[in-house]
């Protein structure tokens, strides 16, 4: 998403466009949808997308403002000579060797950054989307998808019952939501099951929808190339866009819940009654399979890097 932000900034897009492309293309796919909708119910996966959509436009609108306030400083002096069509591309910053784009790349997906190829038939358009849902999402899932299990299980053991309820009504503990989601390096179909825990544990539907909106949307990686790329006032706008408005669609997730009656809780395992036990366990231990597998081969990469590390070492003390 970051390399199609930048390219489009590059082609001309203004600040405004590339900041609200940045803020909405996560929570708008289609997968973290489809996720969302599994994990969470449906009345979080119709809030998360206009909260996002809501929170692109007011940090572009920032953005745009910010900029009207900076154009009276721009000169432009009457002796510039003519430029031909070609002039703007030369005088186009230069940037570092891993961020420069080249035109004769595909532009990668925004699904979690990873790249994939267009196929023109339909039937290649359905295998290449079983095959990312079974490998690239997937592998995206796996981890937080225990981390989830690990969080909910532990509050659900060692925290009172509705302690966290209580607690996580209040604005601190969406400040404290968005604090922990800004930094965070994580996309939004990967967030979504450890919103689930989240809920499930006791968290109020407003803060996980505060930590929903600000992780994928803001991380280190996406907040230096805005700042390298649009400049600190574009960054202090699109900060500002982001985090307030998921604190303000948090407290109206509250107020909706609220007011409508609906049971969270029970929304987060609907899915169950719509399939009969005999498919939801086979589903489940299908899930489990390709989860192990998953983490197997984390597993295996993470100790061959580490002794490819410590070999070389060996080696040199053993010529010694």
């Amino acid at each position: 998403m970051i390399p199609a932000a930048v390219g489009l900034r590059r082609a001309g897009a203004s600040k405004g466009a590339t900041t609200a492309f940045l803020i909405s293309t996560p929570e708008t796919g289609v997968d973290s949808i489809a996720v969302s909708y599994a994990l969470l119910g449906p009345f979080m996966t119709i809030i998360r997308p206009v909260a996002a959509i809501c929170s692109a436009i007011t940090a572009a609108v920032l953005v745009i403002l910010g900029e009207k306030k900076t154009a009276p400083t721009m000169k432009i002096t009457a002796a510039t000579p003519a430029v031909s069509m070609t002039t703007p591309l030369a005088a186009k910053p230069s940037l570092s060797p891993s961020l420069q784009i080249k035109q004769s790349q595909p532009v990668p997906s925004c699904h979690c950054c990873h790249s994939k190829k267009s196929s023109s038939s339909l039937t290649g358009r359905i295998w290449q989307g079983q095959v990312y849902a079974f490998t690239e999402l997937l592998g995206d899932l796996s981890v937080w998808l225990i981390v989830g299990l690990i969080v909910s299980a532990g509050v659900v053991a060692f925290v009172p019952e509705n302690t966290l309820a209580e607690i996580s009504q209040g604005g601190w503990a969406m400040v404290i939501m968005a604090m922990v989601g800004v930094p965070m390096y994580i996309c939004a179909s990967a967030s979504t099951p450890l919103a689930a825990g989240l809920m499930l544990a006791g968290v109020s539907p407003g803060a996980t929808l505060v930590f929903l909106l600000a992780g994928p949307a803001t991380n280190v990686a996406t907040l230096g190339i805005v700042r390298q790329e649009m400049g600190t006032r574009t960054l202090i706008g699109y900060l500002t866009g982001v985090i307030s408005v998921a604190i303000g669609f948090g407290y109206l997730t509250n107020f909706l819940v609220g007011l409508w009656q609906i049971d969270i809780a029970g929304e987060l395992g609907h899915s169950h009654a719509l399939m009969p036990d005999w498919l939801s366990w086979l589903a489940a231990l299908m899930l489990a399979g390709l989860v192990i597998r998953d983490l197997s081969k984390r597993i295996r990469g993470f100790l061959q890097k580490v002794f490819s590390k410590q070999q070389p070492s060996h080696l040199h003390h053993g010529k010694s």
